[in-house]
């Protein structure tokens, strides 16, 4: 892969920096002084006459990871079930997700987000996004002496998963990270290998006044997935049988074994602000000056050596289809906040958006003209505000259009409330309208079936919700949501053809989603539940989702050998209720209603042991257990297998220089 020069020329670029060891080496009996090292002093860090210099690392909470909010967190060694649940692909908690057959391919949705804030129209291959790092899964860091993780699991066949992850500070205020996420796995069928890679550099600066504040960084994405159009009819008998010489999943017959897809994309993004007025003791105000640059280059590429019209319909060309889509935009953002002790942080903003979408070509048809590009300019204004005060949160944000082809707008107000810590309580009103997707918009494809230009008929999709959250180790976590939609964009198979087309309705629809999660503790024994319901009025022909989803873990926890080992070991049951699940579209990298075949009603069982020593965790994990069993019961509409029984083990290191 090219990242893998890009990597190598960064590591090249750190290791003939001459700063790079100007953070001192703990238990080194001396140290580099670097700039704000009184900062450290009045911590106790740097102070060679400290206990922290006799080999000590500094206390943990020093280690400080940043969102692009300014939310900050510390670096978390410990073991838990939540750790467990993130031990992915994705490293995030994936209830609400049930994954294909191979690692790095797509995930079908099993519960529905539609909290976006965005105005624009988004890039489409919507299924191959779940591993596209966005702006807000960047984070920025803070730390005293520098910091590696390594994240490794295995994978299927022929390939491993690692995330690998550094960063130090130069000096007291300044910050980068380089990291890379690798996945390459041949999988048990055929043509299904996966192979991708998420590069991400970032910048953390603050001025020696605290005045100026930069964040910025760069990530390099490239997602590639081996298609072969799910198994065939006779495959998904013969998978569903328990013929034991299918057993090995190579020999099911699948209906394409010549194509493969591509996600691409880079970002540079900067965020930087300065304080005109700055408070501290004397003041009581503080205004600040604040700019945001986002440049983004994405593409979809499908390649096919021969069409397969029984599938997708008839092709413009008989061999080496490569069908690809680009999307370039630029945004610039300027703002002004002042916060006052009473009154709160207001800000104002207006952005500048400059957006490219589309194709090499312009395609004549019988039925009329299908251009190659959507391009523009969007003029868009808005403001936030935030005040807390003795345990209660107020903030809300708007935006809005105000020049351009595309009409939206945001809406956002919460309020929340804090008690004792323990518990923390937030509800909210949410209002969007947005356009439909490019790829709703605006598809053109080597396949006659795929090329369409809705720019001009498609409507703005309005949706309202009402959301409310609860968080409390004491008591539960719980989140209950109201959503309500208008000319909702999706898409489906033609009536006429049975081939999938965009479509979009005026029904209105009404989503209703409630998750809870408590754990119980018995001695050392625990037993970790989450539930989640749904339920869809006035659409559910659109929008297919199972009614009932749990998960139940059952683990226990202990110390060994002088508590130099900690344990875990249980077993997780996830179960949801049968259901119509989407389908998945390899041209369009996107999910399609499809109300003819039902899935669920059975359990995924995991058991798993996992350890930590020091620093480092462990994981032995026996996923779906159950198909051991049950295999003919293990099957996914239409015709993308689950799962199958696997051992997987990988561990997560972190090192503190």
């Amino acid at each position: 892969m090219h990242f893998r020069n890009l990597l190598f020329c960064c590591f090249l670029i750190l290791v003939g920096s001459e700063k790079l060891y100007s953070q001192r080496t703990l238990g080194s009996g001396s140290l580099n002084r670097m700039d704000g090292d009184e900062d450290l002093e009045r911590q106790g860090i740097a102070n060679p006459g400290s206990k922290l210099n006799k080999k000590e690392r500094p206390p943990i909470d020093l280690y400080k990871i940043i969102s692009v909010a300014n939310d900050t967190t510390t670096v978390d060694t410990s073991l838990t079930v939540k750790k467990f649940y993130k031990f992915n692909y994705l490293r995030k908690d994936n209830f609400e997700l049930l994954p294909f057959s191979n690692e790095g391919q797509s995930y079908n949705s099993l519960m529905r987000d539609f909290s976006g804030a965005h105005i624009l129209p988004l890039f489409g291959a919507r299924a191959r996004h779940f591993n596209y790092m966005e702006v807000d899964d960047i984070y920025y860091y803070n730390v005293p002496t520098p910091l590696t993780e390594l994240y490794y699991k295995s994978v299927f066949q022929q390939g491993q998963n690692l995330d690998a992850f550094f960063t130090m500070n130069k000096s007291r205020r300044f910050n980068f990270s380089i990291a890379y996420k690798g996945l390459r796995s041949l999988g048990n069928y055929q043509n299904i290998l996966t192979s991708t890679g998420n590069f991400r550099f970032t910048v953390n600066y603050q001025n020696k006044s605290g005045r100026y504040d930069l964040k910025a960084h760069y990530v390099a994405q490239d997602l590639l997935n081996q298609e072969n159009g799910g198994l065939t009819e006779q495959g998904l008998i013969n998978f569903r049988s328990d013929d034991s010489q299918f057993d090995d999943r190579a020999v099911l017959s699948v209906n394409f074994e010549n194509a493969e897809s591509i996600l691409d994309g880079a970002r540079f993004y900067l965020n930087h602000k300065y304080d005109l007025i700055q408070q501290d003791t004397l003041s009581k105000n503080r205004i600040e000056l604040g700019h945001i640059l986002n440049y983004e280059t994405k593409f979809y590429r499908y390649d096919q050596a021969a069409p397969a019209t029984s599938l997708f319909g008839n092709s413009f060309v008989t061999q080496n289809i490569s069908d690809k889509t680009d999307l370039r935009t630029f945004d610039n953002t300027t703002y002004v906040a002042y916060t006052n002790n009473i009154l709160g942080r207001l800000s104002f903003q207006v952005s500048h958006s400059y957006y490219k979408y589309g194709y090499n070509s312009v395609l004549i048809q019988d039925t009329g003209r299908i251009p190659n590009q959507i391009t523009g300019n969007i003029i868009a204004a808005g403001a936030t505000y935030k005040k807390e005060y003795k345990g209660f949160q107020l903030s809300g944000k708007a935006a809005l259009n105000v020049a351009g082809d595309f009409t939206g707008y945001n809406l956002d107000a919460e309020a929340g409330y804090t008690y004792k810590d323990k518990a923390s309580f937030v509800g909210g009103l949410h209002l969007n309208a947005s356009p439909a997707n490019y790829n709703h918009l605006l598809y053109q494809s080597s396949y006659e079936n795929y090329n369409w230009y809705n720019a001009e008929m498609y409507e703005t999709i309005k949706t309202q919700s009402l959301d409310f959250k609860m968080k409390s180790d004491d008591w539960l976590n719980a989140s209950v949501s109201l959503v309500n939609m208008s000319d909702y964009a999706y898409f489906d198979r033609s009536p006429e053809d049975s081939l999938v087309k965009s479509f979009q309705t005026g029904d209105n629809i009404t989503y209703l989603k409630a998750k809870v999660n408590k754990e119980f503790r018995l001695g050392k024994f625990a037993l970790d539940n989450t539930i989640a319901y749904q339920k869809v009025t006035g659409g559910d022909q659109y929008l297919n989702v199972p009614q009932l989803i749990t998960r139940n873990t059952l683990y226990f926890s202990d110390e060994w050998f002088n508590k130099a080992l900690f344990v875990q070991t249980g077993l997780s049951l996830k179960y949801f209720t049968s259901y119509t699940m989407d389908g998945y579209d390899p041209v369009l990298a996107e999910f399609y209603v499809q109300n003819d075949e039902e899935i669920g009603d059975f359990p995924l069982i995991d058991l798993f042991f996992n350890m930590k020593v020091r620093q480092t965790r462990i994981f032995f994990i026996g996923e779906h257990i159950n198909a051991l069993f049950a295999p003919n019961d293990y099957f996914s509409a239409p015709g993308y297998p689950y799962r199958d029984f696997t051992f997987r083990f990988g561990l997560v290191w972190n090192f503190f220089l």
